[in-house]
């Protein structure tokens, strides 16, 4: 029955615009020389880049008044940072108040803008909160982690070996283990980045929308996800898959309505004085969601040398994957960066978990695509094709 599903899957695959790009399966082995040794420079320009992103930097000034870091003046005592803030508008919720009073007031008590819309959380993960607690929010995000494993080793990956794929589980099952974390249950961008993780590996030609219902409680739970949702529509479009892409209009479409709504029960109790946000313009560049990778990975705990490597290294794993599986990986995980890297600000570092575990999987894959590349790069010309 699986076999005859994969054949399903393959043969919808080849009846459109991704026919071509399965075929060829692995895609580094087929680049010409000149193509692999670029593709080594820039791996090695990229690697560069990150170590100087992870290189010690100097101590940065204290931050403004609107930082959504800082406490209340003449709260001293409060707990700071936005676990602890959610956490607090988790405990109102528990006693009575609905969520946008509690988040409205916390972030006022806080010293937290409110302008524009978007610096006050969808209401989605609190009301998950409301019913089932933070810790049971945690036992959902540890199912999630199972399901994900589940779905990369049933065949997403028709590509990848069995040792890269018990490695890539290893990984997988690493960074899900944040989940265990006591405030995983508030993190709003690592809950949404499980959702996206399984929305990637669960995905069948034959059977889309499983998958697409993860992406969806993804955005559900954080709108930084609508990237993943527009690619999502972009490949059904240009496949012409017109029932896929009707499905993922339908999410966008539901997003906006939320989003109006949203911004309706949040206008309704701002203050004239209200701070707003310092937006969302920094330009940081690409080393952002490099550093960005260190802080929120256990590559935090290894010298820049190594640790900005293999920041890198996952993202030539994933292209050297090839499929429609691999490819749709790298596309994602680049848009998000160059999100971060035109967009973030350094504390907005957190983005990037909309990205984790999935990323970090790469690195498992990561070896044979370096292998495959620097053959290409050796090899004589007679021998591309």
């Amino acid at each position: 029955m699986g076999g005859n599903g994969a054949r399903l899957d393959r043969m919808i695959l080849l009846s459109g615009w991704l026919g071509r790009w399965e075929s060829l399966g692995r895609p580094f082995l087929h680049l010409p020389r000149w193509a692999a040794v670029l593709a080594l420079g820039l791996l090695a320009a990229t690697m560069a880049l990150g170590a100087a992103a992870f290189a010690p930097q100097p101590e940065a000034p204290p931050a403004p008044a609107a930082s959504p870091a800082t406490s209340a003046p003449g709260s001293p005592a409060r707990a700071k940072g936005d676990m602890a803030l959610y956490a607090r508008i988790h405990a109102r919720m528990a006693a009575g108040e609905g969520y946008y009073t509690a988040a409205i007031a916390e972030q006022h008590a806080s010293n937290y803008p409110t302008r524009p819309v978007v610096a006050v959380r969808l209401p989605t993960l609190a009301w998950l909160q409301a019913a089932v607690g933070a810790d049971g929010v945690r036992v959902l995000a540890l199912a999630l982690v199972l399901a994900c494993l589940w779905a990369l080793n049933a065949g997403s990956a028709p590509l990848a070996s069995v040792p890269e794929r018990l490695g890539a589980s290893a990984l997988l099952a690493l960074g899900g283990g944040a989940a265990l974390s006591p405030v995983a249950g508030y993190d709003h961008d690592f809950i949404a980045g499980l959702l996206l993780t399984l929305a990637l590996l669960s995905y069948r030609p034959g059977r889309w929308w499983p998958a697409l219902l993860a992406a969806g409680a993804g955005l559900a739970v954080r709108e930084l996800a609508a990237p993943f949702v527009l690619l999502w529509l972009a490949f059904a479009l240009t496949d012409k898959r017109w029932r896929e892409a009707a499905a993922a209009t339908g999410l966008l479409v539901l997003l906006a309505i939320a989003m109006a709504l949203h911004f309706q029960a949040v206008e309704a109790l701002r203050l004239p004085g209200d701070l707003a946000s310092q937006g969302w313009s920094a330009q940081a560049g690409y080393g952002l969601p490099i550093t960005a990778l260190g802080q929120l990975t256990g590559l935090r705990f290894l010298p820049a040398s190594i640790a900005a490597p293999l920041a890198v290294l996952p993202l030539i794993g994933w292209a050297g994957l090839g499929g429609r599986f691999g490819l749709f990986a790298v596309l994602w995980f680049t848009g998000l960066a160059t999100i971060m890297a035109l967009f973030a600000r350094p504390e907005n570092y957190y983005w990037a978990e909309l990205a984790l575990p999935a990323y970090a999987i790469g690195l498992a894959f990561a070896p044979r695509a370096l292998f495959e590349l620097v053959r290409g790069a050796i090899a004589p010309t007679s021998r591309q094709t």
